[in-house]
């Protein structure tokens, strides 16, 4: 399998000194193209700094990041806005939708600010809303739908270019247990189309839908199903605690209340006018489109 992902020795430290935070700590990583992979861990253990950091979100402090081979350290802002906008599709927990566009309207912005004629994104859009189960629901605004559903069209709007990797940041986190199925089953779908799935997580029973489980911890990645020999049935078993893979981590918590369990701090990137990246500040949701005739700026 071709090494899409390839992390060494990496390193976040906030607050450099006396009272610094290691919010990752040595940590490596290997993710080969075409794999599902469950990245899971408490509050405060580091989990979405990596993603941060995989997503080009963030940098590291030290360490090296390859992409596709690529150092990423060495690419220019623009060039990671690149990277964000064409390979890495985001699904976030709070969905980030425009209020008052409709699911249709909503997948097809970030393809006006790509570039894309308007065929082809009329064409684009609807496919990605069909893949996703809603293609009777295309006219409909957030409001007149449903959590599952506003996270499908968020799904959709992330996979209608079709990037490689697919990178879910709890994906389930506001949704009941039905619709949490219905979008890991997506997911899957997806992974069974070719892309490369990363689900970030501190949900067991949603990990243990996918083909490889990491655990992270104090910002060190503690097991990894890959270096483990475990089947996907193993996987299932033992994170849900009935083996020993986080044996020590269930003592713990049951003797004493966690320790270092430091409050994730949001990372040093904020989204330039050349992404499509939505912004959020103070619960507003800006998406700034710069693309000629269709300059426009969308606000809720």
């Amino acid at each position: 399998m071709a090494s899409l992902i390839e992390i060494r020795n990496m390193c976040k430290i906030y607050n450099p000194g006396e009272n610094e935070v290691r919010a990752l700590d040595h940590v490596s990583l290997s993710i080969g193209e075409n794999e599902f992979v469950a990245i899971i861990g408490h509050s405060g253990s580091g989990k979405s700094t990596l993603m941060n950091m995989l997503g080009c979100l963030d940098v590291p402090t030290s360490g090296i990041y390859l992409l596709h081979g690529s150092d990423v350290s060495l690419l220019t802002d623009d060039e990671l806005s690149d990277i964000r906008n064409q390979e890495i599709g985001f699904i976030f927990q709070g969905f980030n939708l425009i209020s008052n566009l409709t699911a249709f309207e909503n997948v097809e912005l970030p393809l006006i600010y790509r570039g894309v004629s308007k065929r082809e994104r009329t064409h684009l859009a609807k496919e990605a809303l069909r893949k996703v189960g809603l293609e009777n629901r295309m006219t409909h605004k957030p409001s007149e739908m449903s959590g599952g559903q506003q996270q499908r069209v968020a799904i959709a709007r992330a996979i209608a270019q079709a990037p490689p990797v697919i990178l879910a940041d709890e994906p389930t986190g506001n949704l009941d247990s039905h619709s949490s199925q219905e979008i890991m089953n997506i997911l899957k779908t997806l992974h069974a189309e070719g892309r490369t799935v990363i689900v970030i997580t501190h949900d067991n029973d949603i990990a243990a839908n996918a083909k490889r489980i990491i655990h992270i911890e104090d910002g060190r990645i503690t097991s990894d199903s890959a270096n483990e020999g475990l089947s996907r049935e193993d996987i299932a078993e033992e994170i849900r605690g009935n083996s020993t893979m986080y044996e020590s981590n269930k003592e713990s918590s049951s003797e004493a209340p966690e320790l270092n369990q430091t409050e994730e701090i949001e990372p040093t990137y904020e989204p330039s006018a050349d992404d499509y990246d939505l912004e959020i500040n103070d619960n507003n949701i800006d998406l700034h489109l710069m693309n000629g005739e269709n300059q426009n700026e969308q606000e809720e």
